[in-house]
């Protein structure tokens, strides 16, 4: 059979978090008000930084950034899976299979390209705080913004036309609840290699420099906290540190969990347990992490609420 016309009918079938039909409605009502939780919460973080001048820094604009790829990230997956979940129809289209991995890579990218700048916008900062305004210029700003999103529209274009490249015969069950991107290689009828070696080789180049950014820079960090003689400014650092730190370490984890339960544990189901948290939990709680504990965001999300109910 023609691979064009092969592919041109196709569709995969997402097998979900679980099959028992008793747990369906209890799952989109979770699911629905997790999504719509993220949605309404990383909106608010934009309009505040965007409504609130005393937002507008270089720390609170790569935020309002940070917030608006959660909401797409989380609306790439969130979405089909609850309309899935709704009419009991497992089913995704092949172009909706292969824009989903693409968006997955994109926003995903993004995230991780945003955390590295913002570990590098802490690490000035702190430990050059006299220079901060000159060094982390408006220009300086939009360069890093724009390098992130250029840089993770060219990578999800790579993996998203590695996958192009594949046939796909009967095995069509994937056993998540999107099409993930080692799941669909596994379906496919065709050597994958050259999609491995493309992806491990993105992670190298990609994912151990900006790794290695954010590692460099909490030790800087670190170093020039301990080294200051007043507790009140190293609780001041340790603060305006400590929401980026712990969403860090949050993306990183459960990241890490997903790809190593996946390799050592191929049928087991931690991954996509791991794979709720990074699409779904994490998105959600980014909002609450970053507001809590800071104070100039709860008086412009107070302000703007407020101007909000009172038109």
């Amino acid at each position: 059979m023609d691979e064009g016309n092969q592919t041109g009918v196709l569709e995969f079938f997402l097998l979900g978090l679980s099959e028992d039909p008793e747990l369906q409605p209890l799952l989109f009502g979770l699911f629905l008000s997790m999504y719509l939780v993220s949605v309404l919460g990383n909106l608010l973080i934009i309009l505040a930084v965007t409504s609130d001048s005393r937002l507008h820094t270089p720390m609170y604009f790569f935020l309002s950034h940070l917030s608006f790829s959660d909401i797409c990230f989380n609306s790439t997956i969130v979405p089909k899976m609850l309309v899935n979940i709704q009419t009991a129809n497992k089913a995704i289209t092949y172009a909706g299979c292969i824009t989903q991995i693409y968006f997955f890579w994109f926003f995903g990218y993004l995230d991780h390209f945003l955390l590295t700048v913002m570990a590098y916008d802490r690490f000035v900062a702190i430990c050059h705080p006299l220079h901060y305004m000159i060094m982390m210029n408006p220009h300086l700003c939009c360069l890093l913004a724009l390098v992130s999103w250029s840089l993770s529209v060219l990578v999800a274009l790579l993996y998203g036309l590695m996958v192009l490249r594949l046939s796909f015969c009967t095995h069509m069950e994937i056993p998540h609840f999107f099409c993930e991107w080692a799941e669909v290689l596994k379906s496919s009828c065709s050597d994958a290699l050259s999609n491995y070696i493309v992806f491990y080789s993105g992670t190298g180049l990609l994912g151990i420099p900006l790794m290695t950014g954010i590692l460099y820079s909490y030790s800087k960090i670190l170093s020039s906290i301990l080294k200051m003689s007043s507790v009140e400014g190293r609780y001041k650092a340790f603060s305006t540190c400590g929401s980026h730190l712990t969403v860090i370490s949050l993306y990183y984890g459960t990241g890490l969990g997903v790809y190593l339960s996946s390799a050592f544990f191929p049928s087991s189901s931690k991954g996509t347990v791991a794979s709720v948290m990074y699409t779904v939990v994490i998105p959600m709680l980014n909002p609450f992490i970053y507001s809590l504990r800071n104070r100039d965001m709860q008086v412009a999300l107070r302000t703007f609420v407020s101007r909000l109910f009172s038109l």
